[in-house]
């Protein structure tokens, strides 16, 4: 049964604004039931991630001004959690670096959300997505050998690597301050996430299953039963037939003898590449979608952002929900009992108002 409660609700979130993982990381704790506040300038304007600010007020705040500074202090004594995405030492010079936070407020979890982490070389050095990817080898093994690596979207370092480990480390120190009433710093580096979420290939190539030529592996687009094909309409589809029992399916929905082709005969990869093309190029994506629709030959249309809302499968799980004529993703894991819900588009606070709700109570309690 579905209750009326969500599992964050009653935990208090300070977001320092900040744009990519660190509202990514905020929206999903607000989806969650947390009370999260958005500490931004006060001439922030909203930008192109607007969509992440849903679910939490912002808070006009200029921390240059030392009474916004104090402000910001009584705030922050007052919540579970702190986030933050600056570079290290940015916030120490405002005053609202971890010791002073800590000292006032023993239960905080204060969380830093960067790309090289809070030490280190590279520590204060400017960098994206691509440059934080680039250090953990995810990177080179992306693409064809014979050309640079391609820029893949920010979802592996900003958001895989960046913002699931942030709310994971946070979910992780709230349960230690609940069961001890101490604080800590999580620092989360969007080089260690990625780096972590490499760990099986790393085990590959412990194993000798991984070669270090790019688009030469299973997994890397080198196996022609495991990438993508264009069809006659210009369309693609992704084809993952792993497994044995998959791989014959495969075969027999494109007409090819099963005697063909030993499957895991890297000898022949080139020849089963080129006659999988050529089939595929042979017909629209349409007719591709209908031969394998009912088969576990793992074959799927390769879907633009605005196909996906409208595909059947994400349709029937509500994968996507339509707000203001756009369409969002919903809030992801679900819930049995108490699940996650996206909240009303952001909004404005005040600091008087946000203080007298907050300071009611005292933060979480072991």
């Amino acid at each position: 049964m579905i209750s009326g409660k969500r599992p964050l609700d009653g935990v208090r979130i300070v977001e320092m604004d900040a744009i990519g993982p660190v509202p990514f990381a905020a929206m999903m704790l607000a989806d969650f039931g947390a009370d999260v506040v958005r500490m931004a300038r006060p001439d922030a304007k909203p930008g192109s991630g607007f969509l992440l600010h849903r679910g939490r007020p912002s808070l006009a705040l200029d921390l240059k001004d030392e009474a916004d500074r104090r402000t910001a202090s009584e705030i922050i004594a007052c919540a579970d959690v702190l986030l933050e995405g600056f570079r290290p030492g940015v916030m120490e010079r405002l005053g609202l670096g971890p010791e002073p936070c800590l000292a006032a407020n023993r239960k905080l979890v204060y969380a830093r959300l960067t790309g090289w982490g809070q030490d280190g070389p590279l520590a204060t050095v400017a960098g994206h997505d691509l440059d934080y990817i680039a250090l953990t080898g995810a990177l080179r093994a992306i693409g064809p050998g014979e050309a640079p690596p391609p820029v893949p979207l920010n979802l592996l370092g900003d958001y895989g690597g960046g913002a699931l480990f942030a709310v994971g480390g946070i979910l992780a120190a709230l349960l230690h301050a609940r069961a001890s009433g101490e604080g800590q710093v999580v620092d989360a580096a969007i080089t260690d996430g990625v780096a972590m979420l490499s760990t099986v290939v790393h085990s590959l190539m412990a194993a000798g299953r991984w070669r270090g030529e790019r688009g030469t592996n299973t997994l890397d687009g080198g196996a022609p039963f495991y990438r993508c094909y264009r069809c006659a309409d210009g369309e693609y589809v992704a084809v993952g037939a792993l497994e044995p029992q998959f791989f014959a399916l495969l075969l027999a929905g494109l007409g090819i003898s099963a005697e063909r082709f030993v499957q895991r005969d890297q000898s022949c990869w080139a020849e089963m590449e080129a006659v999988f093309a050529e089939a595929f190029a042979g017909r629209p994506r349409s007719h591709w979608l209908e031969m394998f629709a009912t088969t576990d030959a793992c074959v799927q249309p390769v879907l633009s952002f605005e196909e996906a809302p409208l595909h059947p499968h994400n349709r029937a799980r509500g994968t996507y929900f339509e707000r203001d004529g756009d369409w969002v993703p919903a809030p992801a894991p679900r819930l049995g009992t108490t699940p996650a819900v996206a909240g009303p588009p952001a909004w404005e606070t005040k600091p008087a108002d946000l203080l007298a709700r907050w300071s009611t109570t005292l933060p979480i309690s072991p």
